[in-house]
């Protein structure tokens, strides 16, 4: 198949995915597979970090009006009861905090399970199940909107995030918006607050993978993930393809989910999630994938 048209259905493939509570990180390595890329291949590799980097900078641009709000009304709040420890930057960038950290100690597992299908076959599973009764049970909302949220939430949300982190196929957007709704939040306000707190994350995560692109000769040995790139004209036009088109339909998906979850529930999307991972385990037991 041609790089041109690969580069156009995995910019789609993430765009869809990226911020669905559905996982991107498996279905960019099912794409793959199905594609017969080689994972080992270090344009590839980079390929996939540039094309979540086209994807994450959607949300800025969707929320730039809620950004611009939250830093002018920084730290006291809309409503003048907010504190630089309670503000909504404050508990993004403390949730943020709790799920780097642990994150970056265990990034050698992390490692191991990205190139796991199986791993990932069992998170779509799990996770989907644990979403639809998450949805199912906690309906009434405390918290409604993110200038409500305490700290302790944020914490919480932060500290189950790490699962996304350590498992693929689990889906961050799948573990803050659980966490979210178990703490008390609304469907709404635990998508919103998902979905700020995935700037940060994905900026520092494609950052750092990104600069072992680039900067090979900085890795140790036993974290040498990505390899040197070698770039031409077509490579470049590739790249460029993938991230724009990743950028453009995760935009449109934003916007289009924010919409879907204030007049619906996340059940379509566990249903989906346990089909995708059974079918995933059916094909990795019968050696397919």
């Amino acid at each position: 198949m041609n790089d041109y048209v690969i580069s156009v259905l995995l910019g789609i493939i993430e765009g869809v995915t990226e911020f669905l509570p559905v996982s991107s990180t498996a279905h960019l390595r099912i794409a793959e597979a199905l594609l017969d890329l080689d994972l080992r291949d270090s344009f590839w590799k980079m390929y996939t970090v540039v094309i979540q980097l086209g994807a994450i900078l959607s949300l800025p641009v969707y929320f730039r009006r809620r950004i611009v709000e939250f830093v002018s009304t920084f730290p006291s709040g809309e409503r003048g009861d907010r504190t630089v420890l309670t503000h909504p930057l404050s508990l993004t960038l403390l949730a943020f905090v709790v799920t780097a950290l642990p994150s970056f100690l265990l990034k050698r597992q992390i490692g191991q399970n990205l190139e796991s299908l199986a791993v990932m076959g069992w998170a779509l599973l799990l996770g989907g199940i644990v979403m639809w009764v998450v949805d199912y049970l906690f309906q009434k909302a405390r918290i409604t909107r993110l200038e409500e949220m305490t700290l302790p939430q944020a914490v919480w949300i932060g500290a189950v995030q790490i699962l996304s982190a350590l498992f693929p196929g689990t889906s961050r957007s799948m573990c803050t918006i659980a966490a979210g709704q178990v703490a008390g939040l609304s469907r709404s306000a635990a998508l919103e607050f998902s979905f700020f707190l995935s700037m940060p994350i994905m900026v520092v995560a494609t950052g750092y993978d990104l600069l072992k692109t680039l900067r090979p000769h900085e890795q140790d040995a036993a974290d040498a993930t990505l390899a040197p790139v070698v770039m031409n004209a077509h490579a470049w036009i590739v790249l460029a393809i993938g991230f724009v088109v990743s950028f453009v339909v995760a935009l449109v998906v934003v916007a289009w989910f924010m919409r879907w979850v204030r007049a619906r529930g996340f059940t379509p999307f566990a249903i989906y999630r346990i089909i995708a991972g059974i079918i995933l385990l059916v094909l990795v037991n019968r050696g397919l994938l």
